[in-house]
């Protein structure tokens, strides 16, 4: 089994394929963790470090005994106010206004089956694949309870943890900080992974060394943010992309996220993932509950790679909704944004969608300024109707017009936003997030609809409905191009607002998902602002970033591959020079790097030449072919392009018969060295061809010799090879 309980010693233990997490119930009732990393057998209690440390509290229950601290032993879900002066993941404040919760062990359950969480995405999967551990813990005085999930997926080396908060005392409490997730490490010198970034550059690599105190990142945005990714790993020294000891922590949620890691005087490292404490002072009245979004654990003694691959798989097969389409591969669309921005009309979405047909485009987008007076980004939003005025006719029409052509159609919305010179603001103006007597914060010249509140989610699902009603649409853009900066509500408690909305989202999504199976949503938020866990389980590709240069792209998704399956990644070819940057790059390495994610166009078809038709209709056919190896097998990163010359990565079958090589050269000089790129995951003793030369290597020599880079004139050249097992 998965999950065994040993009740002599009150040991729990949690195994994997290749790993185990353990923790045991003391004779006080706390709960301890003990171990957490590569599969092994036995109870290693004998791990907990019992020393009398100098002004390190001691509770009542150990008496005289001064070894006995809470500030200095590992814990599974560490609070405030028993000893323990580390970062903690639960603040209560109580009716007294005491902040103090002692929790001690009361019961556990073990189920088949995946829990589930009510009104927040979660892993999912069978009652064959995984099993769930419920230990409900208490406090004796206030009744406060926490019920500490754990989730594991035997097979993935996946374990997830959630946690819910019931008040089952007599009067209110406020829970002002709550975490899903704790790992506390005993000792060793770590490194910690993290993915900052900014609009137009998301998901940036760093990598921290873990020193003497604490080490912060999150977001206050309202949303997961451009600016950090609710994600981190944690990291032995010596840990490379192919060794080594490390630790994923994804959180699942799309809102304000904190991530605390901190080490203490004792060489101890603490990780804690969870709810940001700003703006959140969550009211729990008798019997009510709250439930802390979960967290992806996962761990590998074989470097990165391998970590990413079973967060790609879990993702993959246990997060994301599948569509109740079925394709032989994803659509190859054209985006209208770069084409015309707000400049059109449905003669130049018909004219497109007809360019697009002839060169193998499966789909056309209609992107912003389809609505209401929506002419720039100042105005329309949340005036959800169609100007017919400007498309020349009916959505249904043009829609019926681009079917004909055998092209599918997909529309951008913006849900979530309003702009102060629509009717719906004029005749809600409670109907937003903003301060009574205080002038608005603007972002991008809008402001956020409360989606805390049903009635608001009700009356835009409506709308929406109403245009997804009016034709055969199978694609929705979903964007939010802001952050959120008052958490102020004319209705809900101030103090739930940030969680609240994140929930009114998921609503709205659910809701959604139930009435139109058969269309795809593409999360996006200015781009890659909101890519995190918690979107991909409603909306499984995620716009990666606004910034649609190759270059940076290349930046941007190797960043994002740490976590997040390429099958989840947004990524078109884009007009040059580029619209962000000014920079030129050929077509065929656009191309390349776009494959390394869900395929697409963002430009005018119009102002092509021949051989660029003829370049993207060969792209379009090597994609179709490529597809399911690029959806469906195991990414590896073979290079860092923050410090290598080169950009490498590839695409190995499950069986390992199939390879696909990708590599872009970042850097050319005069007289230059030959680099060879190394392969990974191949069968050793398995010979491979070159599908395009022919020629024939053992599976050893590709990982271990490498292939020769050519040294070619000419930028940021690129190359694709394809190996197949003979």
């Amino acid at each position: 089994m998965a999950i065994t309980y040993q009740n002599e010693n009150h040991l729990f233990t949690l195994n994997t394929l290749h790993t185990t997490y353990q923790m045991k119930v003391d004779d006080f009732g706390f709960l301890f963790h003990l171990y957490y990393g590569k599969k092994l057998s036995g109870n290693m209690d004998y791990l907990l470090p019992f020393y009398d440390r100098g002004f390190s509290g001691n509770p009542s229950d150990a008496k005289n005994n001064r070894t006995y601290s809470l500030d200095v032993l590992p814990q599974e879900y560490p609070t405030i106010g028993t000893g323990d002066y580390r970062n903690y993941a639960l603040l209560i404040q109580n009716a007294d206004h005491s902040e103090y919760c002692d929790l001690r062990y009361q019961s556990h359950t073990i189920k088949k089956g995946k829990y589930s969480l009510s009104k927040l995405p979660a892993v999912y999967a069978s009652s064959q694949e995984a099993q769930t551990l419920e230990i409900l813990m208490e406090d004796p005085i206030s009744h406060v309870q926490i019920l500490l999930l754990y989730g594991v997926l035997e097979e993935e080396d996946i374990i997830t943890r959630s946690v819910k908060i019931i008040n089952q005392g007599t009067q209110q409490i406020i829970v002002e900080k709550a975490a899903s997730s704790c790992l506390d490490f005993l000792s060793g010198d770590y490194d910690l992974l993290n993915f900052y970034g900014r609009h137009e550059m998301e998901r940036q690599f760093q990598r921290t060394e873990i020193n003497h105190g604490s080490f912060v990142i999150g977001s206050r945005r309202g949303t997961s943010s451009h600016q950090y990714n609710p994600a981190i790993i944690i990291a032995e020294k010596d840990t490379t992309e192919d060794y080594g000891n490390c630790y994923g922590m994804v959180f699942v949620y799309s809102g304000n996220f904190l991530c605390e890691v901190e080490k203490d005087p004792f060489n101890q490292t603490r990780i804690l993932l969870g709810l940001h404490p700003d703006f959140f002072h969550y009211p729990l009245n008798p019997k009510e509950s709250l439930i802390i979004p979960e967290t992806i654990l996962t761990y590998s003694d074989e470097g990165f790679g391998q970590l990413s691959r079973q967060y790609h798989n879990c993702i993959k097969n246990h997060l994301c909704r599948k569509n109740e389409r079925q394709e032989p591969y994803p659509s190859i669309l054209i985006n209208s944004w770069e084409t015309a921005y707000f400049h059109f009309n449905g003669e130049i979405l018909y004219n497109l969608a007809l360019q697009a047909s002839e060169l193998g485009i499966n789909m056309l987008v209609m992107d912003d300024g389809w609505f209401g007076n929506r002419e720039d980004d100042n105005s329309g939003l949340g005036d959800w109707q169609v100007n017919e005025e400007k498309l020349g006719c009916s959505l249904k029409e043009l829609i019926e017009k681009i079917n004909q052509l055998g092209i599918r159609f997909g529309i951008w919305i913006e849900p979530e936003m309003i702009s102060e010179n629509s009717i719906l603001y004029k005749n809600h103006p409670d109907w937003v997030l903003q301060v009574p007597k205080r002038n608005p914060i603007r972002g991008r010249n809008q402001l956020v609809l409360d989606f805390s509140r049903k009635e608001v989610r009700s009356y835009i699902f409506d709308e929406i409905c109403g245009i997804l009603d009016q034709g055969n649409i199978e694609y929705i853009k979903w964007d939010m191009n802001r952050s959120i900066a008052e958490f102020y509500s004319a209705i809900t408690d101030s103090g739930k607002v940030s969680y609240d909305y994140v929930l009114g989202l998921y609503d709205f999504l659910e809701q959604l998902l139930q009435r139109y199976p058969h269309i795809l949503i593409e999360g996006c938020s200015g781009g890659g602002g909101r890519f995190d866990a918690g979107m991909l389980y409603y909306t499984p590709q995620i716009w990666c970033s606004d910034n649609t240069d190759a270059l940076d792209r290349i930046l941007i998704q190797y960043g994002t591959s740490f976590f997040y399956p390429i099958s989840t990644v947004g990524s078109h070819v884009s007009a040059v020079p580029n619209h962000q940057t000014g920079r030129s790059i050929s077509l065929h390495t656009r191309g390349i790097v776009a494959m390394a994610g869900t395929f697409g166009y963002e430009l005018d078809l119009a102002k092509l030449n021949a051989e660029e038709k003829k370049e993207i209709k060969t792209q379009i056919k090597q994609y179709k072919h490529y597809a399911k190896l690029i959806e469906q097998g195991d990414y590896y990163r073979l290079s860092n392009p923050f410090q290598d010359i080169y950009a490498a990565w590839m695409f190995l079958s499950k069986d390992k018969s199939q390879a696909l090589l990708n590599l872009v050269m970042l850097e050319l000089h005069g007289n230059m060295a030959v680099s060879y790129v190394k392969l990974k995951g191949l069968q050793k003793d398995a010979i491979y061809q070159d599908i395009n030369t022919g020629k024939s290597y053992y599976g050893s020599a590709l990982m271990y010799a490498g292939l020769p880079i050519p040294i070619e004139q000419g930028e940021f050249l690129a190359y694709q090879i394809e190996l197949k097992k003979l």
